[in-house]
């Protein structure tokens, strides 16, 4: 069984991925790959330096993340670009992962995937996993975490669609509003539910 476990910015989402881990299932984090596959070397790389030129790169020949995520914050053509190169990149490695890890013979993997259900990446996986939090909460966990402002966490939080939105794709609800343990509990009764713990 793929897992697909989503969210949105500051719902909690790296506790649950962590417990997962901790009950022995691999999990294939997009964030993670998405880094892994715009390493010098790599054809998604090699296209974003193409396409953007070598002013997005820093001195060592890395990418310089901020330039290029400047570049493309403002300009929703280069962002759409952006996202051609990376996108095909990214699900191409996790489902080579994926067989790597079936034929190590695990029967359960979690994809990490914060934008499962903007980029319709459903088909990918056999159930989804939301974890939830309200707007308020959300905000307050942002700010505090990043110690951002209240302003700009309001449009990190406007940027992504919102929690509310996405109940209606997931095959299962944490609600993450209250205590670790609450969540945590949920998420044993979730897998237990799926047979899986």
């Amino acid at each position: 069984m793929i897992i697909g476990l989503t969210g949105g910015i500051a719902s909690g989402k790296s506790l649950v991925s962590t417990e997962l881990e901790q009950y022995g299932y691999p999990v294939i984090d997009a964030d993670q790959i998405a880094r892994e596959v715009a390493e010098p070397g790599e054809l998604a790389y090699e296209q974003i330096v193409e396409h953007f030129g070598n002013e997005i790169l820093e001195l060592d020949g890395s990418l310089n993340r901020k330039k290029l995520g400047t570049l493309i914050f403002s300009d929703s053509e280069k962002r759409q670009i952006l996202n051609q190169i990376m996108h095909p990149a990214i699900r191409k490695r996790m489902l080579e992962k994926k067989a790597m890890f079936e034929k190590q013979g695990y029967d359960v993997i979690v994809f990490d995937l914060p934008l499962l259900i903007e980029n319709n990446l459903q088909f990918m996986v056999d159930k989804v996993l939301l974890v939830y939090v309200n707007k308020e909460e959300q905000k307050r966990r942002l700010i505090h975490r990043d110690q951002a402002g209240g302003e700009d966490a309001n449009q990190r939080i406007a940027s992504q669609m919102s929690l509310d939105e996405k109940l209606d794709y997931a095959d299962a609800i944490i609600d993450n509003n209250t205590t670790r343990e609450h969540t945590i509990t949920q998420l044993k009764d979730i897998l237990k539910q799926w047979n899986i713990h």
